[in-house]
């Protein structure tokens, strides 16, 4: 079993932890903290208020990768 099983949800950024976390929400109300991968670090991140692309493992529904 060599394959990682992800779920690709859209979300709102709310607010800004630090420069690669966010606080955001999914459309059903659910709030999770968000995180730009380090691989994306140097391109222009989402601002707070954005719409955005999130990766998120069935196993953990607490935090999720933004896809840039």
């Amino acid at each position: 079993m060599d394959e990682c099983e992800t779920i690709l949800l859209d979300a709102q950024l709310e607010a800004v932890i630090d420069s690669h976390a966010f606080r955001a929400v999914l459309g059903n109300g659910h709030r999770f903290t968000a995180y730009i991968a380090t691989e994306d670090w140097e391109k222009k991140g989402p601002e707070a208020g954005g719409f955005v692309k999130v990766e998120m493992s069935p196993y953990s529904m607490n935090v999720g990768r933004i896809s840039i």
